[in-house]
């Protein structure tokens, strides 16, 4: 049984505006300073484009993006 819901389109168009966001941009590639407490502290009780970029990539939307 899996717990998890299925990503809609809805989810994906929301998490492309986290990734385009420039405080959740700043969180990701600095790691440091008051973006990226903010979006950790925001990110999953009042954001919804973060909670949404969380269902999407499978990570949380202060945490690093993943070396290609």
């Amino acid at each position: 049984m899996s717990s998890e819901k299925s990503v809609t389109e809805r989810d994906r168009q929301m998490a492309q505006k986290c990734v385009e966001c420039t405080v959740c941009q700043g969180a990701r590639k600095k790691q440091k300073g008051f973006s990226f407490w903010f979006v950790k502290c925001i990110e999953n009780r009042i954001c919804p484009f973060c909670q949404a970029y969380e269902r999407v990539y499978g990570r949380k939307a202060h945490e690093p993006d993943p070396v290609s």
